[in-house]
């Protein structure tokens, strides 16, 4: 095996990119923000609201979202299985389509 061949296996790649991220942490870390923490800095995130902090706290559902979502995301891989793929395999396309049309009424089932 040659040194070029050598330097991009994998073991030798991962090496090199744990080296440039140590150095990379290390310049940064000297770039940080110094200044001590506050008493709210292992509170959770939470959009800015807090009931504490502010008088009219919102609690957003977002349960109708997920329907869109679903929608979106089978719709988007049953276009892209279709669209791509192979030509004389009408059998996988065609399952993929059947299980979307199921997908859809289990999804809008009342």
């Amino acid at each position: 095996m040659s040194l070029p061949s050598a330097l991009i296996t994998t073991p030798v790649v991962f090496l090199l990119f744990l080296l440039l991220l140590a150095l990379l942490s290390f310049y940064l870390k000297r770039k940080a923000d110094k200044t001590p923490a506050g008493k709210h800095t292992l509170d959770p995130y939470a959009c800015g609201q807090s009931k504490d902090a502010v008088s009219q706290y919102v609690n957003p559902n977002f349960q109708r979202m997920f329907y869109l979502a679903f929608f979106f995301t089978v719709m988007h891989v049953l276009v892209m299985i279709v669209a791509t793929a192979p030509k004389g395999h009408t059998l996988m396309p065609v399952a993929y389509i059947g299980v979307g049309v199921l997908a859809m009424l289990i999804l809008f089932r009342k």
